[in-house]
């Protein structure tokens, strides 16, 4: 077979897990459903049950929109393989079910997901897995958490809501150096802006349900390995029963030939709403790594090649009630706990409610704003009308 040339990103999201040739020359990989599969010969139904059989043998794994949309994560971010599964939370969770044991320790930085962490605290613990975290901007000196029983450390660059950037490839020669796995949450770059595997990094989980699919009407996941996990990945994905439906997998494809365009979109309009943030009378401090001048722009600067349109913001002190005025007569910021979609959404923030290996300190509240596909300069009327209220 011909080795594929090496194309650039935004030819990738377009050309990838797709093959017109093998589909009636349909550009995209059909929607098949499918649960009985049926065998030409008993010899291949005894091989399908004994893992020999190197055709489609069951509708839970291995159909082929399914399978495009792996392939096409895979090469994405570089890994070895992908796995799909039914949200962001799956892919965030079952890495720690496959690659951690009774007895094991895993470190988790501070500022990871709270969803993440909820499930680290309710069940990873109750299955006997010893679980800490760590300062996200440990870098190297995260060595001193290590126990001998260190087996993943799960972290997440840029962090969720302080958007805390970490020195992810000395994370990982740390990691490795004594023997255990680094999983990333990818989420927020995507591989468009940051490629896991070239830095280190064992396990890429995404969040498909955001930038991916980009249309706020999708729940998916991707868990990306390298060789050495991806068959204690694979067993569990298998074992578990855990399937991404094949109308969802199409929706993520399709969401990927656009996902170039679209987040140089976000990153533009990002930047220009931030900036204009930055030189507001209310606003304390911008949190957006790619914001020249931000906490963690120089990480930033040295491992990515793009951002996303999310971001926090820390207001100067103001009394609670004000940003209830004005987050509720915004127009076009919606409130919704989501974000990686076509639509501009603002949250006030609590990071001090999730951390117990840092203490967050804040001049005043925190709001969370995801930069949406509308004009950029609409947005900032919103706001700027939004500030009227907040100061009224």
């Amino acid at each position: 077979m011909m080795e594929r040339p090496r194309y650039r990103k935004a030819t990738d999201v377009v050309q990838l897990g797709r093959d017109p040739r093998k589909y009636l020359g349909a550009v995209n990989t059909p929607i098949f459903r499918a649960t009985t599969i049926l065998f030409p010969t008993v010899a291949d139904l005894e091989d399908a049950a004994l893992g020999r059989y190197t055709g489609l043998s069951y509708g839970l794994h291995g159909l082929p929109t399914v399978v495009d949309f792996q392939s096409a994560m895979a090469a994405l971010e570089g890994g070895f393989a992908a796995l799909a599964v039914p949200s962001g939370l799956t892919a965030t969770t079952l890495p720690f079910l496959a690659l951690a044991k009774p007895g094991d320790h895993v470190l988790v930085t501070d500022v990871v997901y709270g969803p993440t962490r909820r499930f680290c605290e309710n069940h990873l613990k109750r299955l006997g897995v010893d679980v800490s975290y760590y300062d996200p901007h440990a870098g190297a000196t995260i060595e001193r958490d290590f126990r001998s029983n260190t087996r993943i450390v799960f972290a997440e660059s840029p962090g969720s809501l302080t958007f805390d950037m970490q020195d992810v490839p000395a994370i990982a020669a740390v990691a490795h150096a004594r023997g255990a796995w680094l999983i990333l949450d990818n989420t927020w770059a995507t591989p468009l802006g940051f490629r896991a595997f070239d830095h280190g990094v064992d396990v890429a989980v995404h969040a498909a349900t955001k930038y991916i699919g980009g249309h706020s009407d999708l729940l998916l996941g991707a868990i990306v390995a390298n060789e050495s996990t991806h068959a204690p990945l694979h067993r569990i994905w298998t074992d578990m029963g855990i399937a991404a439906s094949t109308d969802d997998c199409f929706l993520g494809l399709r969401g990927m030939r656009t996902l170039a365009t679209r987040l140089a979109q976000h990153q533009a309009s990002a930047l220009k709403i931030a900036s204009w943030l930055r030189a507001r009378s209310e606003v304390a401090e911008v949190l957006y790594p790619a914001l020249p001048g931000a906490r963690g722009h120089e990480l930033w600067k040295r491992d990515f090649s793009a951002a996303s349109g999310l971001f926090g913001v820390v207001l100067r002190p103001v009394a609670r009630e004000r940003i209830a005025a004005m987050l509720n007569g915004m127009r076009l910021f919606g409130m919704g706990w989501s974000w990686g979609g076509f639509e501009s959404l603002i949250i006030p923030t609590y990071p001090e409610r999730t951390r117990s290996a840092t203490t967050w300190h804040a001049e005043g509240p925190c709001l969370r704003l995801h930069i949406g596909l509308e004009d950029a300069d609409d947005l900032i009327v919103d706001l700027d009308e939004g500030f009227l209220r907040l100061g009224a």
